[in-house]
């Protein structure tokens, strides 16, 4: 008989989505199919330029070489999605220009470029989502993209004020970050913990977030629109990855190399971190005691849920959100550091697309 892994419990409890666009990245754990399959400008960047897909680029290149790299890079980035049309439940995600995060205009028009992409590969708009940075005019980008039938999901979303703007903006979804970018590149800083949904120091930001959404739901009403899912993205542990459930969340974003220790560890010789069960959106009760604490920033009392949705996070732009994300050191590094990375990675695409041209 087969064992119970740790995957077959998380996968259980809360929807599984892939962090990459490697059609091979679930081989090991078939017939597992993940909901939804998510990327960023390094995930695109990383199978653009891998060898397999190498016919691909080249002819995406000769076929848009009058329409300049954006666009050639807007249509890999689609095509590279549609290579996985048969292997996902759910939406395909694609992240606007990290370069656009503070621009309205600009951001709304690269994600009606990826949606005219995407409805040439024949992927319907039930079937993408579109990440947003969670910043003041992003955001609202994405309250005009939902009049027209664009999805959104918040990102590089490190705090309860960014959360709240999202579900002013009307986003399907927030992928708030449970690591900071820095822990991944220097793992001294990360803190590997044995109870993750206790005692990482994200967990507290995340009970408020779910507090704060359950806050606008209850004044909202019934037949309102539902608040975002919440699909907690940077894992660095499987132990990370299984907290989620008990956090409350309604999906997690986990990278290959962490779905393939959730599947090796069996529950039978290997414990699970202590766990409570949770309904979705709402954590376990050993956790409600984290809604008043934030340990990211020494000797903060977090604002409660009831005075954080009175505040209109969008309006002249985002101007309150601006103010509320520079009064967070850890917000306002987590952001800068998610946007330079990407930034950087979407330098590299657009300097191989170009030396493509070249060689045409």
């Amino acid at each position: 008989m087969a064992k119970t892994t740790w995957f077959d419990v998380l996968q259980h409890h809360i929807k599984i989505d892939i962090d990459g666009l490697d059609p091979a990245d679930t081989a090991a754990l078939l017939p597992f199919v993940p909901f939804d399959q998510t990327s960023n400008q390094n995930l695109v960047l990383l199978r653009m330029v891998a060898p397999e897909n190498r016919e691909l680029f080249l002819k995406t290149v000769r076929e848009r070489k009058d329409d300049g790299w954006r666009a050639i890079l807007d249509c890999m980035s689609v095509r590279l999605c549609a290579l996985n049309k048969d292997k996902i439940r759910g939406r395909f995600l694609l992240q606007t220009s990290p370069a656009d995060a503070y621009d309205e205009a600009k951001t709304l028009a690269h994600a009606r470029a990826y949606a005219r992409e995407f409805e040439k590969e024949g992927i319907a708009k039930d079937q993408f989502c579109i990440k947003i940075p969670a910043t003041g005019p992003a955001l609202n980008a994405g309250r005009e993209l939902l009049k027209e039938g664009i999805r959104t999901l918040g990102t590089s979303l490190f705090s309860v004020p960014q959360a709240v703007a999202a579900s002013q903006a009307g986003c399907l979804s927030i992928s708030p970050y449970y690591n900071f970018s820095w822990y991944h590149t220097d793992r001294a800083q990360w803190p590997d913990l044995p109870d993750p949904a206790l005692q990482h120091p994200m967990s507290p930001r995340i009970v408020q977030i779910l507090n704060a959404y359950r806050t606008l739901s209850a004044r909202s009403g019934p037949g309102a629109p539902p608040q975002p899912l919440v699909k907690m993205a940077s894992f660095l542990s499987a132990r990370e990855a299984m907290a989620m459930a008990e956090l409350g969340c309604a999906h997690a974003t986990i990278p290959a190399n962490v779905l393939a220790e959730l599947a090796a560890l069996d529950v039978e010789t290997n414990q699970p971190p202590p766990s409570q069960s949770a309904a979705e959106g709402v954590p376990a009760e050993r956790l409600m005691h984290l809604a008043a604490t934030d340990p990211l920033v020494a000797d903060k009392v977090p604002v409660s849920a009831e005075e954080v949705v009175e505040v209109d996070y969008l309006a002249d732009g985002g101007a309150a959100l601006q103010v509320a994300i520079e009064a967070d050191p850890m917000t306002t590094r987590g952001l800068e550091e998610a946007l330079a990375m990407f930034g950087a990675c979407e330098r590299q695409s657009r300097a191989a697309i170009e030396e493509a041209l070249k060689r045409i």
